[in-house]
C-alpha cells in the first residue's frame, strides 16, 4: 500500500498562535511584543527578559501551556528571540528549544545579520534583522504557520497507519482543525480557486482547485460530471434523464442529493457506471 497522502488547507479563520518573545532590552521586547500583537494570527504573546526566564515561562504553571504539553503539543507555537543576551545566548536558547520532544518554531531577531547561517543550520524558521518591521514580522508568522501545518501532516501520518490508501484533509476553521478523510466526501463543488467538500456532516471549503482534486482522486473512484461537480462514483444510485439533460442521484432517502451532468461528461459517466463493480444505479426517464 502507498503512503498516506495529506492535503493541508488554510482558511480565512485560523487558530490563534501563542508566541513567546525574548529580549534582554526592555524597549526591544516591548516593540517585538507590539508587532506580534498587531498580527491577527497571533492570539497571545508571552514575554521573557532572558533565557532563564523564557524556560521558566514554558515550564511553569500557566494552565494553557500545561494543557498543550499534556496534549503532546509544543508549549508555545513559536519563540521570537534576540541572539545577543547575557548568560545563555539566544542561539543557545534556540538549541534548547529545538531539542524539545515537541519543539516550537524558533525565529531569531537580532541586530547582527552575520549570524544568519548559524541560525538556519540550527533549524530556525526565520531570521529577522533589527529594527524589526511589521511586514517582516508578519512574514515570519506565516512561516511559523507553515511549520505547524507540516507538523500536523506528520501527526496524521503517524496516527493513522491503517488508512494508508485514504487521503486526509485537515481543515482549519475558527480555531479548530477538523480532519476530513477522502472516504467521507460525497461530492465536491467548485468555488473559484477553492473547492467545497460535502460529507454527511456538512461541508468544508478548501484551497484546492476542483481540477486538481479530479486528477488526484481519479483512482479513488471520483469522477467529474460537470464543470462544477466531482462525485464519488460508488455513491451514485441513479442516472436520470429529462428534457433538460441528465442528472445523477447520490444516496437515497432524505440524504439523497441530485446533481446536474453536463453533456460533455455524460458518455464518460455512463461508461464508468457500466464498468463499476457495483452497478447499483437505475436509468429513469
Amino acid at each position: 500500500m502507498g503512503k498516506i497522502r495529506v492535503t493541508v488547507s488554510s482558511q480565512e479563520s485560523t487558530a490563534g498562535l501563542i508566541v513567546l518573545a525574548v529580549d534582554d532590552e526592555e524597549h526591544g521586547l516591548n516593540e517585538l511584543k507590539y508587532l506580534l500583537e498587531q498580527n491577527p494570527r497571533v492570539r497571545r504573546v508571552l514575554t521573557a527578559f532572558d533565557a532563564a526566564e523564557a524556560l521558566r515561562v514554558v515550564r511553569g504553571n500557566d494552565p494553557e501551556l500545561a494543557h498543550r504539553a499534556r496534549a503532546g503539543m509544543p508549549p508555545v507555537d513559536a519563540v521570537f528571540v534576540d541572539i545577543d543576551m547575557p548568560g545563555l545566548s539566544g542561539m543557545e536558547l534556540g538549541k534548547v528549544f529545538t531539542a524539545f520532544r515537541n519543539p516550537p518554531s524558533v525565529v531569531f531577531v537580532t541586530g547582527y545579520p552575520g549570524e544568519a547561517v548559524d541560525a538556519f543550520e540550527l533549524g530556525a524558521t526565520d531570521y529577522i534583522v533589527k529594527p524589526a518591521r511589521q511586514e517582516r514580522v508578519n512574514k515570519a508568522v506565516e512561516r511559523v504557520e507553515k511549520n505547524l501545518r507540516r507538523a500536523l501532516v506528520q501527526q496524521v501520518e503517524a496516527a493513522q497507519p491503517e488508512q494508508r490508501d485514504d487521503e486526509v484533509i485537515p481543515v482549519e476553521l475558527a480555531g479548530t482543525t477538523k480532519l476530513v478523510p477522502r472516504s467521507a466526501v460525497r461530492y465536491v463543488e467548485a468555488q473559484g480557486d477553492y473547492a467545497r467538500l460535502y460529507t454527511n456532516d456538512g461541508s468544508h471549503l478548501v484551497r484546492v482547485p476542483l481540477a486538481q482534486l479530479e486528477e488526484r482522486w481519479a483512482d479513488a473512484g471520483f469522477i467529474r460530471i460537470h464543470r462544477s461537480y466531482l462525485v464519488a462514483l460508488p455513491l451514485v444510485t441513479e442516472l436520470r434523464m429529462s428534457s433538460s439533460g441528465y442528472t445523477v442521484v447520490l444516496g437515497s432517502g432524505p440524504e439523497a442529493k441530485e446533481l446536474p451532468v453536463s453533456r460533455r461528461h455524460t458518455r464518460d459517466l455512463k461508461d464508468r457506471l457500466v464498468r463499476a463493480p457495483k452497478q447499483g444505479w437505475n436509468s429513469g426517464g
